[in-house]
């Protein structure tokens, strides 16, 4: 197999300056919903860019977890090598990927933690063995076997039973957006693209790019 080969035709949709939403947020919830009735595999998975102190971009898979004007909202180990990171530098980049709608999001901003409050709430509503999880997984942290990680989960459910609290160092994270960037993928690989920047005055520019 010749990897240079694999070609596709992007035919399904379009994205006009018309069609589309003035606010990026609503835009954006549409697209969601339109995926997630769409039946598209894990509609809510969107990968994480973050720049370390070494100046070295990483990325990774979270799952969103709530968003509203405020931003994006995902949740995670605070110790684990995007949080090292995101405290460091708090911007990064997040990328919705969904292929069954020849559809991409891109969002831009500056990341902060949300309230305890709010990850308490979160957490709480977790299953049972994703509690234990959290205290269990010394996330990004070399461990010799996988029997550490059952281990350290067989004790600590032990120890919590079914009322684990949210660990001290897992919560979430808000990705407050300064820009939006929504792609569709169309014929002859002459794609829509549309670019939302945040202004001063807290409106969104809305521009067409070329693909």
């Amino acid at each position: 197999m010749n990897i240079a080969d694999l070609r596709k035709s992007y035919e399904k949709a379009e994205l006009s300056e018309t069609a589309s939403d003035s606010s990026p947020l609503k835009q954006f919830e549409r697209w969601l919903h339109e995926a997630i009735s769409g039946e598209v595999p894990e509609p809510n998975a969107m990968t994480l860019a973050t720049v370390g102190s070494n100046l070295r971009p990483s990325t990774r898979i979270v799952l969103l977890k709530g968003f509203d004007e405020r931003g994006i909202v995902w949740y995670t180990n605070y110790n684990s090598h995007k949080g090292r990171e995101l405290a460091g530098n708090p911007f990064a980049a997040l990328q919705f990927h969904w292929v069954e709608m020849e559809r991409v999001v891109r969002i831009e901003g500056r990341v902060e933690k949300v309230s305890a409050q709010e990850s308490d709430e979160y957490f709480k509503s977790r299953p049972l063995d994703s509690r234990i999880g959290a205290w269990a997984s010394p996330q990004s942290e070399v461990i010799e076997s996988r029997t550490v990680l059952v281990a350290s989960a067989a004790r600590y459910g032990a120890q919590f039973l079914l009322q684990p609290p949210r660990p001290p160092h897992w919560g979430g994270y808000r990705l407050r957006p300064d820009n939006w960037q929504f792609w569709q993928g169309r014929k002859s690989r002459l794609h829509d693209r549309l670019r939302y920047t945040l202004q001063d005055d807290g409106g969104w520019l809305r521009e067409r790019l070329a693909p």
